[in-house]
């Protein structure tokens, strides 16, 4: 259930077909939160990935630094841990075990309780002629829909 979304990945969309969504919480500073709360996130070449302790690090999310904070000033780029149950993170481990999957962030958001969350998607890559065709598709039903509010005129 999302709540306040402060961040998405638009081009995660174009680039991958998200098999299945995944939510977790994050681990962060109190800068980085205030930072998050303001909308200063880009998603955009973010990654999970699974270290050799069996966490789950997110890779690569720019947070930027918050103007204001006097103290303990966070890197933008760093790798945050994201808390995920046991059972959820072997499950992660088994799929992305096949070969072209990928954890992408897709979303940050604020749930009513004020904790962040991300939401991840099981990711498979698309093709240069799969972009070209999601394209059309979408072209053709924009172009339907331009049609059908014409003739309701």
């Amino acid at each position: 259930m999302q709540g306040k979304v402060v961040g998405r990945n638009k081009k995660a969309y174009h680039n991958y077909i998200i098999d299945s969504k995944i939510e977790a919480g994050m681990v962060l500073s109190g800068p980085e939160v205030k930072s998050l709360r303001a909308g200063k996130v880009n998603l955009r070449d973010g990654y999970a990935r699974v270290n050799e302790r069996g966490e789950v690090m997110l890779h690569n999310v720019h947070i930027s630094l918050y103007t204001f904070a006097t103290h303990n000033p966070n890197e933008p780029i760093r790798p945050r841990k994201l808390l995920l149950h046991k059972r959820e993170i072997k499950k992660l481990i088994g799929k992305l075990q096949e070969k072209g999957l990928a954890l992408i962030p897709l979303s940050i958001y604020f749930v009513s309780n004020g904790k962040a969350k991300v939401e991840l998607g099981l990711a498979r890559g698309k093709r240069q002629y799969d972009k070209r065709a999601t394209l059309k598709k979408k072209q053709g039903e924009r172009e339907v829909e331009r049609a059908m509010r014409r003739n309701q005129n």
